[in-house]
């Protein structure tokens, strides 16, 4: 009897240990990494080589200039260096996978405060909800990455990305912000463009209608 006792025992130890196994094999399955393809390896390599990251083929298979170019975007945008496009990794992208989807909406009101934080640090509240809206403004127009994160890592698009300011700890107001602008509050009136006339140098963006002006930036179509 006590040696049927111990041999269940040892039997349901061996099954969870294998349900362990299969549930991290499983894990790993979900990121893309070394050896791995299929068609979220296609839009990472897209995405990089769009930004200037990836000088590659967009072949859909993960080789060793996929690394390189994940560990650069990862470098410069604050994220644990690894070449492997975890969630995190993923998500900062606009790349949503199995493992990243259930926190996406998290992903996305973390990102808009940290760009609220960097762009709009001082300003009025509406001012800093009204970056959050720009940038949901564009998730919305064709013209535009149709994510969140997509817009916000579009190359050259928000200086507080080229500066590493978004890698700051946002304020309890810039979150707050954020939810109001994920909420619908748009103060722009559906501006896809803001900037600050005392520092910008760019001629073009001075001929887009004007909409809006909110404490140091003026908001345009």
């Amino acid at each position: 009897m006590y040696r049927k006792i111990i041999y269940s025992f040892l039997i349901l130890i061996t099954l969870a240990s294998i349900i362990t196994l299969l549930e991290l094999h499983k894990r790993e399955e979900t990121l893309s990494r070394f050896g791995s393809s299929g068609n979220e390896v296609t839009q990472i390599q897209t995405k990089l080589k769009n930004w200037g990251y990836y000088a590659g083929s967009i072949d859909g298979i993960y080789g060793s200039r996929t690394v390189s170019a994940v560990r650069s975007f990862q470098r410069k945008n604050g994220l644990t260096i690894d070449g492997i496009a975890g969630p995190k990794t993923l998500a900062a992208m606009g790349i949503q996978s199995s493992s990243s989807n259930s926190s996406n909406d998290s992903n996305n009101l973390n990102l808009l405060a940290r760009v609220i934080n960097g762009e709009a640090r001082g300003e009025p509240y509406n001012g800093m909800v009204a970056v959050g809206a720009v940038i949901l403004n564009r998730v919305a127009n064709p013209n535009f990455p149709s994510t969140v994160a997509g817009v916000i890592y579009q190359k050259g698009a928000f200086d507080a990305v080229s500066d590493g300011q978004i890698n700051l700890t946002p304020s309890t107001q810039c979150y707050n912000a954020a939810r109001d602008a994920l909420n619908g509050w748009d103060p722009t009136g559906g501006a896809i463009y803001y900037f600050n006339p005392a520092t910008a140098t760019n001629k073009w963006i001075w001929s887009r209608p004007h909409l809006i002006t909110i404490g140091k930036h003026r908001f345009c179509k």
